[in-house]
Formats: structure tokens, C-alpha cells, sequence
């Protein structure tokens, strides 16, 4: 049986050198493992989302014992390194010797076995620093948890953060250097802190910073063609599985759920998964049956579906993209929902959609996901203040094209999951501004955790 531990590192190595993202790799892993338990799912996806997300918080509480350049220790090693710290200091339900002990013998595996005793040392040495105690403010010597949402997360933002104290202090102190502390205690990028500081101000800015590290919620997409989103919720309550209505009425929150796939109905084609903020997009369009509906961004496809189930499957949709792995995604998603109204369509990079006039767009627009920071672990990594430029620029092509091509009296739906006005409503007013016959009919801001992800829409009218 493969080591839940090595099989954490060989992602994470696949992950650095860029084979894929963190979550589709797991899916791939995990489909392949007939004989992982429900256990070793959960500590896996949680080993390496966590060390990806928390990666500059491990390097911080590393450095200190590692005795030569960081830099010069193999890649490899330093995976296994920050697998052990995040083991050691931010899960609480691992005894340190286990694992020091797992995190060594998955060294052997991986082909570095002539490390294993500097790797024994350094993460003993780390785990002499881990007290037993806990603290409810922020520290030099205190490192923020990842703890699943509380209970009452769905109803108001409330994150109680819990803090691991060290025996001494390692990180930056919070009230001389708070762009520092919430930096690296956080592991979140400087230039990103320093914008929600200047903008939110400390409280708001701590609470961005823990929601970035929770453990995402997973949201079920009820397909109401096929059933009630009630008999659907009984069906899962047969089977064990607590499911919680939501606001949209389409949704169901889990607390705790099993893997995806093993959820009632999955083969059936009675749900989807997707966030409770990704569900009020589509639904925002307003589709109707019958009409002929431009995706512009559709891939991997939740929206896209979305629009379909709304549209009771009649009319067209035209789901376009340029990347063809994505569109395959899509294309799976369709036939697991057994909806026919939707056309994928694959496009060059600088290729037109499909002539209109359309009666609705989608433009669902790349973006530098800030509001989806905790589903999306790599996102933190990507973000980089000087792409926003070149960024929203391709943002207003996409919408400007999208309202070129929608009929007099039709509707587009701009949308992001990000939290930065100039990827949301700057763009949308300056387009607006641009178009004289254009009307903002209605635009939302999602904040993260009130009481799903983060992100933004607006909808626009053509006027007749």
C-alpha cells in the first residue's frame, strides 16, 4: 500500500514542476487508488493543499534549523521537509512521532534515503519548538491553524482563529510589521496583504487572511430536473450524509462529506459540484427556454451546466474555450448531467466565437481568483500585482466582445471570483461609459465566507 506521505510528496513534486493543478492532480491520484480509505483521501488532500497554501509559513519555521542555504537543499528534500512541519505544527490531530517517523520512511520511498537522517533531525528539533498550548490572538509565537469553518460560518462570518504557540517567537510581530505577520503567519503574497491593509484596515484584512486557509465547504448543486432538491436531501440523510439547504435554491452544504463520487447520485447525474457564489452567476442571467445563449469562458463547465438546467435544456448554448483538456472537462460534466442543448466549442487563442446575435452572454472571465484563495492552493503564488495591467485588459476585451455580439434587449452576465475592483466594477463601469447603449441592471459583490467564496457580477442589458 502506497504511503499516504510519499504519495503527498510525489504530487507536490508534480505540482512544482507544473504538471497540473493541485486539485486535478489529486482527482487523477485518487481514482487510481482503489485502496485508500476514506482516512487516507482526507489526509492527502489535506496534506498537499496545505503544504501548497502554507508554504511561506513552513519555510519560516524551517529556516532556523536548516544549516546551509535554503535554496541548496533539493527540491525534493523540501517538500518532505514542509510535509513534516505542516504535520508537526498546524494539524493537531497527528502525534508529532508519527509524524517525524511517516515523513522519514517516505524519504526511503521517494529515492532519499541518504537524507533521511538530516531530515529526522531538523523536524525533531521543530517539534521540541510545538507546545501543547493554544491562543485566540495573533503573535509572534503564535502560528494560525487551518480549522475547518465552525458550524455558524454559513449564517455570519465568524472565524474564531486558533493559534499553536511556539516555545518562542519566529514570525514577525503584528503590530510592529503587520504586512509581515500576516505574510508569512498567514503565507500569503506581501503585495496582496499590502492592498487589503491599505484598503480594509487590520480586522478586515485578519479575516480575509484565515478565510484564505480554511478548508473549502463543498457545495452541492442540486440537478432539479432529475430531483427535488428536498427528496435529494433525504436521500443523502438515508445514507448517512448531513446536508444543509442553502440560500440559492438549488443548494446543499456539506459538513462532512465523503469523497465526491461516492456521494448518492453522482453517476446518476443529480448533482454537480460548485460553490453557493458560482451558483448565483447563472442564475443572475435570467435564461430562458429556448433561447440561443453565448459561454464565452465555459469551461470546466459549472456555469455552462448551469445555464441549461435553467433553460430546461431547450435552446442552445455555445460553449466555447481555448484550452482543450478544460473543454474536456466540460464535455464530461455534460454527459454525467445528460444535458443536450449544449455545443462546446473549441477556439484559438485569437478566434472569434460563433457569430450573433445571441439572446444572453456568459462572460465568466479569467481572473487572479483573490476570492477563491482557500479552494484554489496555488492561486496565492500566481497572484502578482504588476499582471493586473495586462490582466484586465483582457477582461474588457472579453466583455466589450461579449456585447458586441449579444441582440438589442439581450443581457451579459460579467463575472469574476476575484475581490479586486479593477478586475469588477471598474471594468464594468468603464465599459459601460464606453457603450452608450448599455445598461447596468444589477451588480453583487460576493465577500469570501458571508457565506461562500468571494467574487463579483454584474448584468448588463443591450437597450432595444
Amino acid at each position: 500500500m502506497v504511503n499516504v506521505r510519499s504519495a503527498a510528496a510525489e504530487l507536490l513534486q508534480r505540482w512544482r514542476q507544473r504538471q497540473g493543478f493541485a486539485p486535478e492532480l489529486l482527482d487523477q491520484w485518487l481514482s487510481a487508488q482503489a485502496d485508500f480509505t476514506d482516512a487516507d483521501r482526507r489526509l492527502l488532500t489535506q496534506l498537499v493543499c496545505g503544504v501548497i497554501r502554507r508554504r511561506a509559513t513552513l519555510d519560516a519555521l524551517l529556516l532556523p534549523w536548516v544549516q546551509r542555504p535554503w535554496q541548496a537543499v533539493e527540491p525534493a528534500l523540501r517538500d518532505l521537509l514542509r510535509l513534516g512541519c505542516y504535520q508537526l505544527v498546524i494539524l493537531t490531530h497527528i502525534p508529532a512521532y508519527a509524524a517525524v517517523h511517516a515523513t522519514v520512511e517516505a524519504a526511503a520511498e521517494r529515492g532519499l534515503a541518504r537524507a533521511k537522517g538530516f531530515l529526522n533531525a531538523i523536524l525533531r528539533r521543530l517539534a521540541t519548538l510545538v507546545s501543547d498550548a493554544f491562543a485566540q490572538a495573533p503573535a509572534a509565537d503564535a502560528i494560525p491553524l487551518d480549522d475547518p469553518l465552525p458550524p455558524n460560518a454559513l449564517a455570519e462570518m465568524v472565524l474564531p482563529v486558533r493559534y499553536r504557540c511556539l516555545r518562542q517567537p519566529l514570525l514577525p510581530a503584528p503590530h510592529d510589521d503587520p504586512v509581515g505577520y500576516l505574510a508569512t503567519a498567514f503565507s500569503l503574497p506581501r503585495s496582496l496583504v499590502r492592498r487589503w491593509l491599505e484598503r480594509y484596515g487590520w480586522e478586515e484584512s485578519l479575516r480575509r487572511a484565515a478565510w484564505s486557509n480554511t478548508p473549502p465547504p463543498l457545495w452541492l448543486r442540486v440537478h432539479t430536473r432529475k430531483i427535488s432538491r428536498e427528496t435529494f436531501r433525504l436521500r443523502l440523510a438515508a445514507a448517512g450524509i448531513e446536508a444543509q439547504p442553502g440560500p440559492h435554491p438549488q443548494s446543499l452544504y456539506l459538513p462532512d462529506p465523503p469523497p465526491v463520487p461516492l456521494i448518492p447520485g453522482y453517476s446518476e447525474g443529480e448533482f454537480t459540484v460548485q460553490d453557493l457564489s458560482a451558483m448565483e452567476v447563472a442564475s443572475a442571467l435570467e435564461p430562458l427556454p429556448g433561447w440561443r445563449v453565448l459561454d464565452l469562458c465555459a469551461a470546466p463547465g459549472g456555469k455552462t451546466t448551469h445555464l441549461a438546467e435553467l433553460m430546461d435544456d431547450r435552446g442552445t448554448i455555445i460553449a466555447c474555450d481555448v484550452d482543450a483538456r478544460r473543454l474536456d472537462t466540460l464535455q464530461q460534466l455534460v454527459r454525467r448531467l445528460d444535458l443536450h442543448c449544449i455545443e462546446p466549442r473549441l477556439l484559438a487563442a485569437d478566434e472569434p466565437p460563433p457569430a450573433g446575435p445571441y439572446d444572453a452572454v456568459l462572460v465568466d472571465v479569467p481572473c487572479s481568483n483573490t476570492g477563491v484563495l482557500h479552494r484554489r492552493p496555488e492561486a496565492r503564488w500566481r497572484w502578482h500585482a504588476d499582471d493586473l495591467t495586462p490582466l484586465t485588459r483582457r477582461q474588457t476585451e472579453l466583455l466589450l466582445r461579449a456585447v458586441s455580439l449579444v441582440r438589442p434587449g439581450g443581457a451579459v452576465l460579467y463575472s469574476t471570483c476575484s475581490l479586486e475592483p479593477e478586475e469588477n466594477e471598474q471594468i464594468v463601469h468603464a465599459v459601460r461609459r464606453a457603450v452608450p447603449h448599455l445598461l447596468i441592471e444589477k451588480e453583487h459583490h460576493a465577500l469570501p465566507g458571508r457565506p461562500a467564496d468571494g467574487g463579483y457580477y454584474a448584468r448588463l442589458r443591450r437597450r432595444p
